[in-house]
């Protein structure tokens, strides 16, 4: 029967993170991550489970090694860094470049969090792993409003092919530029002569939201440029 309070605990500390892993992944399943409700609920609940293994020794250790347990005894920080380090490999699988945007790193983050709240729940602090949940749900849901009303500097490459007798090019595609919110941070000169193609390389910037495929739209009606070529930069 002195089994009955672990099992009591186990159950509320995985209970909890069942819930508490629902919860964050519902946030990310509603906005249509590949990461939602049930890779989030599994991360918090695996993570609950492996804390057992440290947190319940003393119930399982006599059973594996009789009277040699007394000498041995598993260290929960490392079962804790253990999860946290696979779960970095879980989190690098969802981020993933999609032309101007690098995508799946808050999904990444709340992977790693959720693994945490899980750790917590294993050893059963049942009061920090429910306002850490409250707070990632906050973050998520609130700072994501907070996070559309301010303004981000976006940048881009942008690589214009003109003809060497377009002599005002610079200037032209600057004042293009503008009229889009964009601004060139950065500008370099290549003449092929033999063609007679004069090459633009710029480093554009957009301090209110540039919209790329405006731009993108805008330069293909320009009859007046040859090629273009517009990529996201790491400036």
């Amino acid at each position: 029967m002195h089994w009955l309070p672990d099992y009591t605990t186990m159950l509320i500390n995985l209970g909890c993170a069942l819930l508490a892993g629902g919860l964050i992944g519902l946030e990310r399943s509603t906005h249509g991550r590949p990461a939602g409700f049930r890779t989030h609920t599994l991360v918090c609940v695996t993570s609950c489970l492996l804390m057992f293994l440290t947190v319940f020794q003393s119930s399982w250790l006599p059973l594996q090694l009789g009277s040699a347990a007394d000498s041995v005894r598993a260290d929960p920080t490392r079962m804790a860094q253990g999860i946290m380090t696979g779960i970095g490999f879980l989190g690098a699988g969802v981020i993933y470049k999609d032309g101007f945007n690098v995508r799946g790193l808050t999904t990444a983050a709340s992977i790693w969090v959720t693994a945490a709240i899980g750790i917590l729940l294993g050893v059963g602090f049942h009061f920090p792993a429910v306002v850490a949940t409250a707070l990632v749900l906050l973050v998520l849901s609130v700072f994501r409003w907070l996070e559309s009303k301010f303004n981000v500097d976006t940048y881009a490459h942008l690589k214009i092919t003109v003809a060497t007798d377009f002599t005002d090019a610079q200037h032209h595609v600057s004042n293009l530029l503008a009229r889009l919110n964009y601004t060139v941070t950065d500008a370099s000169y290549q003449v092929n002569h033999a063609q007679g193609h004069l090459i633009l390389s710029l480093e554009i910037q957009s301090k209110n939201k540039g919209d790329s495929h405006a731009l993108m739209q805008t330069l293909l009606k320009e009859t007046a440029l040859l090629s273009f070529e517009l990529s996201p930069s790491s400036i």
